[in-house]
């Protein structure tokens, strides 16, 4: 199956298929368990306490929807096989976190962002058009994505309850796996964005965390 040549048809069921999956709650497959805490919850947390964790959460969450949307946009115009299918893997690897922060959201009662179609579908043409500039371009979007992503997980765990572990044990895995994307997107040929590029990649992020964080 992973040498068979989708028509575009068959390629355009499964970008759907997927972003069905990816918007609608309780429909992804772990490969990994939930990351556990090495010590339990201390204490209950507050009102307050709990209502900046799920806000937290959900702004990771949101990001998880980007990231499978940006991905599915780069393997849908990705020229080499070998950068499509690098793609396709980093999608599989996100589902996890994708689901991990779901739970989390819901052990915490409240929800994820009902922005996550608008999200997801921004981030998806971002990524096809990456992908139709360039492979280079491509790879070098998910390593300057990726490690805006890691900066902000590191904000969030010194933002995160100290009592709450449950949610920093998912948010130190993720932050793990985030890097390991962004050094391997690299390692397989992208380039490294300028200051600038950057610079307006941040301006965006900053405004899908605000907005994530309260809808």
């Amino acid at each position: 199956m992973a040498d068979r040549h989708l028509s575009m048809l068959d390629s355009f069921i499964c970008g759907a298929d997927r972003a069905l999956r990816t918007l609608t709650p309780g429909t992804q497959t772990l490969t990994r368990d939930t990351p556990k805490p090495e010590v339990a919850q201390p204490e209950p947390l507050s009102d307050t306490e709990r209502r900046h964790a799920a806000g937290l959460m959900r702004v990771n969450h949101a990001g998880e929807v980007c990231a499978q949307a940006l991905y599915q946009g780069q393997a849908l115009t990705a020229k080499l096989p070998a950068v499509r299918k690098e793609m396709e893997l980093a999608a599989d690897e996100e589902i996890d976190h994708l689901a991990w922060c779901e739970e989390r959201i819901d052990s915490l009662g409240s929800h994820t962002s009902l922005l996550n179609p608008l999200w997801y579908g921004l981030s998806f043409g971002i990524g096809a058009t990456a992908g139709l500039i360039s492979d280079k371009v491509s790879l070098g979007f998910v390593a300057a994505t990726e490690n805006q992503v890691c900066k902000h997980l590191e904000k969030h765990l010194e933002e995160l309850p100290e009592n709450d572990v449950a949610s920093r044990a998912i948010v130190e895995q993720m932050l793990v796996d985030e890097a390991k994307h962004a050094h391997t997107a690299l390692d397989a040929g992208g380039v490294r964005f300028p200051g600038p590029i950057k610079g307006v990649m941040s301006l965006i992020s900053k405004a899908m965390t605000e907005t994530s964080y309260k809808i």
